[in-house]
């Protein structure tokens, strides 16, 4: 029996009511994606709904896989989607195609045909558009809508063994073209398409609709409560009818919730299917891309990405959500979990002039977390800081490195430039500074003030790395309301040579560090070479 718990959406309202009127003893739900494209963080959403859900009842949620358009599916998005949703922490009851229920759904269209609920029709496509009317006009009744039970069911049979070309004929739900919900005016449950199932190969050359097949899926499996987006509401009467004519009992309850949609995001798999096949990105998990592939792959935590989804809450209307919301759930996440290590990106040679030797400097792993351990970094007297933070001609209130001017090294000691050394084309290719032997951190007697502090990687350990930084892949703020081809950012990967020091190139693979003063980001190796890949930035865009 399941519990009645305090609800904290309108969805879970509606199931305490089903349990208190005692429609439902056990909750089941299912995750129901089409394999035609990877799963993108509309779907972590959809995720958290339907997983989320059923785990909080108690109750059991499958994974379905509504693939009732085989010109479109392949295994390889099913593979990809299991491997998303396990990635993401959620353990599905089983897994359900609805290829599993072809015969079964085939069978009820019979069943309705028989009860003189449905029609073959042998209008075109275009020809049924044409003749659905309009919001405020009834439509026109098909001239093949009154034939027999008996022709009916000759053609839907002949059309099953393949008599007839694609689109020549297909059955339509008998209901009522006058009907105000334009998806109840006599709608196609089958077609005819001569397509290769990447399960059931070639038995079949008809495919159910998928409002049809829906309702009746939903039923086989045991569902409760099938949990859509909110553009299938005006759906539902269709979805109740199949499930009545059926004799569904107890009948599946259908409750919408509003979609997932972010600010500078693609959220259609059409279009980001199109960002793959046109080369403007390197493939379904191209770090930009706002697949679930794409955002682990640019070492964005799950946890973070659950974060943001539960915060921005289920509710009814949609809306859209800002990105750097999303990236602040991120850098929240990292900014606790994240070790810190140090990198330059425009390497400048620094030569310490009055140090000799070597020693080995503490660094605390992660400074928020209490207790945290530290590690040793290597210190001599040629080390490497970062372009950005040396200037030959500062602006005001310029607190980094500047001639004759003092700046603190992280973890180290306070260095004055004394000399800058430039080669034949005046580029800066060396600093000669002096350092302070007092002003060690943590045990800094100098009596200097330094009111800068930068990050180092020493030279004689420090490793070449490539850095690799991402902006979003559509400028909504220059073009709102526009196509997404018009919208692009053709500009959104940059690739930067620099220095790290040599604990990221000796860390596990695909770790999360916070580069001391530059970002998030996530640390592999390609080709034996370090690769930093962005993940989010340090400075917080999100109005709290």
């Amino acid at each position: 029996m399941a519990n009645v718990i305090e609800a904290t959406n309108f969805i879970e309202q509606f199931i305490n009511e089903d349990i208190e009127n005692g429609k439902v003893t056990e909750i089941q739900t299912r995750f129901p994606p089409e394999p035609n494209g990877y799963l993108h963080i509309g779907h972590v959403k959809s995720m958290l709904v339907n997983f989320g859900t059923a785990e909080k009842y108690g109750g059991k949620c499958n994974l379905f896989f509504d693939d009732t358009n085989p010109s479109k599916e392949k295994t390889e998005f099913v593979e990809a989607i299991q491997k998303d949703i396990t990635w993401v922490g959620y353990k599905w009851e089983r897994i359900c195609y609805a290829s599993d229920f072809f015969d079964t759904i085939y069978q009820y269209a019979e069943k309705l045909i028989l009860d003189g609920k449905a029609f073959v029709c042998d209008m075109t496509a275009e020809e049924i558009s044409q003749n659905r009317g309009t919001l405020t006009e009834p439509g026109r009744e098909s001239p093949y809508r009154n034939r027999s039970v008996e022709e009916n069911l000759r053609l839907f049979r002949e059309m099953k063994e393949g008599k007839y070309a694609d689109g020549e004929k297909c059955l339509r739900a008998k209901i009522d073209m006058a009907s105000p919900n334009i998806n109840m005016r006599d709608p196609v449950i089958y077609r005819i398409l001569r397509a290769t199932h990447h399960r059931t190969g070639d038995k079949w050359c008809i495919y159910p609709m998928y409002d049809y097949a829906h309702p009746i899926c939903d039923y086989l499996q045991g569902v409760t409560h099938s949990l859509c987006t909110l553009e299938f509401e005006d759906h539902r009467p269709l979805y109740d009818w199949v499930g009545i004519q059926l004799g569904f009992s107890p009948k599946p309850r259908q409750i919408e919730f509003a979609r997932l949609n972010i600010t500078n995001t693609v959220m259609s798999k059409r279009y980001l299917k199109k960002l793959v096949e046109e080369g403007h990105v390197h493939g379904w998990d191209d770090p930009r891309m706002p697949t679930v592939a794409g955002l682990r792959n640019r070492g964005v935590p799950p946890e973070a990405l659950l974060d943001f989804c539960n915060r921005a809450g289920i509710v009814k209307a949609n809306s859209e959500l800002q990105l750097s919301y999303l990236e602040s759930c991120i850098r929240e996440y990292l900014n606790t979990n994240a070790e810190r290590a140090m990198a330059v990106l425009d390497p400048i040679k620094v030569t310490l002039t009055n140090y000799e030797g070597e020693e080995w400097l503490d660094t605390v792993v992660n400074p928020v977390q209490e207790n945290s351990p530290t590690r040793k970094v290597k210190f001599t007297n040629t080390l490497y800081i970062d372009g950005s933070d040396f200037a030959e001609v500062p602006p005001p209130k310029y607190n980094r490195l500047k001639p004759n001017g003092v700046v603190r090294l992280k973890n180290a000691y306070i260095i004055k430039c004394d000399e800058v050394v430039k080669d034949e084309n005046g580029k800066v290719v060396e600093l000669k500074c002096s350092y302070y032997p007092e002003s060690r951190s943590n045990s800094d007697t100098s009596g200097i003030k330094a009111k800068g502090t930068i990050q180092w990687v020493d030279s004689s350990t420090g490793v070449d790395c490539e850095v690799r930084q991402y902006s979003y892949l559509l400028n909504d703020a220059a073009f709102p309301g526009q196509d997404f081809g018009e919208r692009m950012n053709l500009d959104s990967e940059h690739i930067l040579s620099g220095k790290a020091e040599p604990y990221l190139l000796d860390s596990e693979e695909n770790k999360q560090f916070q580069l001391m003063r530059i970002g998030y980001y996530k640390k592999f190796t390609e080709n034996g070479k370090l690769v930093l890949s962005e993940i989010v930035s340090l400075k917080d865009k999100f109005n709290k």
